[in-house]
């Protein structure tokens, strides 16, 4: 059966992995499209407020059931209670939270493609591969799959080697990478004509916007996915985290996991906003440079289509930094997105693993071929089912699971019983303010505002 449960061997370890998880596509791609097409500062304010007031609460929620179950996220939940009701109800979570994380990793692993073939296109006009180069640019089904595969076996190849020797290993190169090659292209955008006006549009709010349903339900739905939630991967990593985890600056006897989740969630922020100071200044200069941006009314008119339609266009206006930028920003976009999908695997594999007698890379073979299989079929049906997919997937399906987790943890795993013997065992427990406010909070403020969104979406 099961191998003995693996581990994060240091905090930070455990801090670039979870970071890594939620610092992917959706900070780099899907956030600055969101953000100009939502009014820019507005949508970026009620982004960092919805953070703090609903996913954090979401966030500690899943790690604090995977820390204390140490296990995957169908063990986890359906183990929590020992009542037939809610042992069923945690295991139709936990299915849930499979099912979305892989139907998200099914049409991640298809954009990541995209993002691999950009990357590969410059380097094959370096590497003087014209054919290549043409092949890699001309969309087809071949190519999406071929690319989607190249990418599903990267990852794969990664989460197939555990959690110290895999994830956290790669983690820890990748991120510091990330950041480096973030930094860098922001300061050469920021040089050329109409950035400006792009940070402008950036920084400063339309407060009229901000009781927008659509602004609001878009910002819920982009910190949801984000940060990974709702879907298991952050309770598997939480899961991988020893009780009694150290964490920087905590003091002796505090319960470190709040400062780890606290410190997820502000570089979370932190890479979302300051991909925002790339992409949106990125926009207004290829405005400036005659490319078609918005439409009369001010929309977006490239969309989610933002970094293979306008973007590009930009790059090929750069003269001879086009290809070196393009190379830049293209393996931005790839690493982004492989710090995240190896999360993604991670929750059906720890399922597979820990369920069933398949060995670790036996489970991570099944789960990838499976993913990569429903891959398959967005890509043959990309007009009916891609878009649906996501939708489904990033605007309700996180938020309800997320709303699950939080009335999980908080009415279950931290009942006032438990809070209580918490508190006799540990004086410094009771002290802490983490401790005084998450848990109603958890129980009550997250699940009514999750609710009051979604019920207006649907107005």
């Amino acid at each position: 059966m099961a191998q003995p449960r693996a581990h994060f061997t240091t905090s930070f370890g455990f801090l670039m992995a979870a970071t890594g998880s939620a610092v992917g596509l959706g900070n780099i791609w899907g956030f600055p499209t969101n953000a100009a097409s939502n009014g820019g500062g507005a949508f970026l304010l009620v982004y960092l407020l919805l953070t703090f007031l609903l996913a954090y609460p979401a966030l500690m929620a899943e790690l604090l059931i995977g820390r204390e179950r140490h296990a995957n996220i169908l063990t986890a939940l359906e183990g929590l209670s020992e009542k037939p009701v809610t042992r069923f109800l945690g295991r139709l979570l936990g299915f849930g939270g499979l099912l979305t994380a892989s139907l998200i990793l099914s049409f991640y692993a298809i954009v990541a493609g995209w993002m691999l073939g950009k990357f590969l296109e410059p380097l094959a006009q370096l590497l003087a591969l014209p054919t290549l180069a043409r092949w890699l640019e001309a969309d087809s089904l071949w190519r999406n799959g071929l690319l989607c595969l190249m990418f599903s076996l990267l990852t794969l190849a990664i989460v197939a080697r555990g959690v110290s020797a895999g994830i956290e290993r790669w983690s820890a190169r990748l991120m510091p990478l990330l950041t480096l090659i973030l930094v860098a292209l922001i300061v050469y955008v920021l040089t050329l004509p109409g950035a400006i006006d792009g940070l402008r549009a950036y920084l400063l709010p339309d407060f009229s916007r901000i009781g927008d349903p659509a602004l609001l339900l878009s910002a819920m739905g982009q910190a949801f996915f984000s940060l990974s939630l709702g879907v298991g991967t952050m309770l598997v990593y939480g899961s991988y985290l020893h009780r009694q985890a150290p964490a920087l600056g905590t003091a002796e006897g505090e319960d470190p996991l709040p400062r780890l989740g606290a410190s997820v969630a502000l570089l979370d922020c932190c890479i979302a906003f300051v991909a925002g100071l790339l992409i949106l200044p990125a926009i207004y200069v290829a405005q400036a440079q005659g490319v078609a941006v918005f439409g009369e009314s001010g929309e977006l008119l490239a969309g989610p289509q933002l970094v293979f339609q306008v973007l590009p266009n930009l790059f090929a206006s750069l003269g001879q930094a086009k290809v070196w930028v393009s190379l830049a920003f293209f393996a931005l976009m790839t690493i982004a997105a492989l710090t995240s999908s190896i999360s993604m695997l991670e929750a059906p594999v720890s399922a597979l693993n820990e369920r069933t007698p398949l060995s670790r890379d036996q489970s991570a073979g099944l789960a990838a071929a499976i993913i990569f299989a429903v891959s398959l079929l967005l890509i043959f049906n990309m007009a009916s089912l891609f878009d649906l997919v996501i939708n489904l997937t990033t605007r309700y399906s996180q938020p309800l699971l997320g709303l699950g987790l939080c009335l999980f943890a908080g009415w279950i795993l931290f009942s006032n019983r438990r809070l209580a013997e918490l508190r006799a065992r540990n004086a410094a427990f009771g002290h802490s303010l983490f401790w005084r406010i998450w848990p109603w909070y958890v129980r009550l403020v997250c699940p009514l505002l999750i609710l009051a969104m979604l019920v207006q979406s649907l107005r």
